[in-house]
């Protein structure tokens, strides 16, 4: 029984990710992605960094919006890859705040200026620019002159959690390389598919 209910739930997930145009696919692939890792943030940092993980339940703030990229996807293409930027950025921001510049918490920009860059297509390259522009702005701002990070590690604490984001950075930023790189051939010179031209 159990079997047949995972098997049911995973179906499920399919069908909620599932789109006919590969791009937008991909963004409701990873805002999956997203959502079902975010709950084990804290217990990463408690595992590799520290038992003080109370900045990090901050990172759940972002969660519905993730959530929620697949069904503004159905409503309105541009904006569900649009509502995806924008909680990765502005998640990655908040954490900035929450951990400080020491964290290395701005590695998540990069899987955001990815998929700023591969997201839309060429009658959409404001939207491309514009993320690309906004990613490097979350980067520049000076946190820590803004506000005092809501708990201070120690350097060794801080090394870690630095090698913690950055794996967990590059391994978001592998996956969505993988997974444009597996619809490339579906994806046609005009940054369209099939006949179908417009978001």
């Amino acid at each position: 029984m159990p079997a047949k209910r995972l098997k049911r739930l995973f179906a499920a997930l399919g069908a909620h990710v599932a789109h006919p145009r590969p791009r937008e696919a991909i963004a409701n692939t990873v805002a999956l992605v997203i959502v079902s890792n975010q709950p084990f943030y804290p217990l990463y940092l408690y595992w590799a960094v520290s038992p003080m993980i109370s900045p990090a339940f901050l990172t759940f703030l972002s969660t519905p919006l993730f959530a929620l990229v697949p069904s503004a996807m159905r409503c309105n293409s541009r904006l569900g890859r649009c509502l995806l930027l924008c909680a990765g950025i502005g998640n990655t921001l908040l954490c900035r705040f929450a951990f400080g510049n020491a964290s290395g918490v701005e590695a998540f920009l990069f899987p955001c200026l990815m998929l700023s860059a591969l997201l839309f297509r060429r009658d959409e390259r404001i939207c491309a620019l514009g993320f690309m522009a906004l990613s490097f702005a979350a980067y520049l701002v000076p946190v820590d002159a803004v506000m005092t990070p809501l708990h201070l590690y120690s350097p060794r604490e801080y090394l870690a959690l630095q090698r913690l984001n950055f794996l967990s950075a590059a391994s978001l930023t592998a996956l969505i390389g993988w997974l444009f790189a597996q619809r490339h051939p579906d994806i046609a010179p005009d940054g369209e598919t099939g006949t179908d031209q417009r978001a």
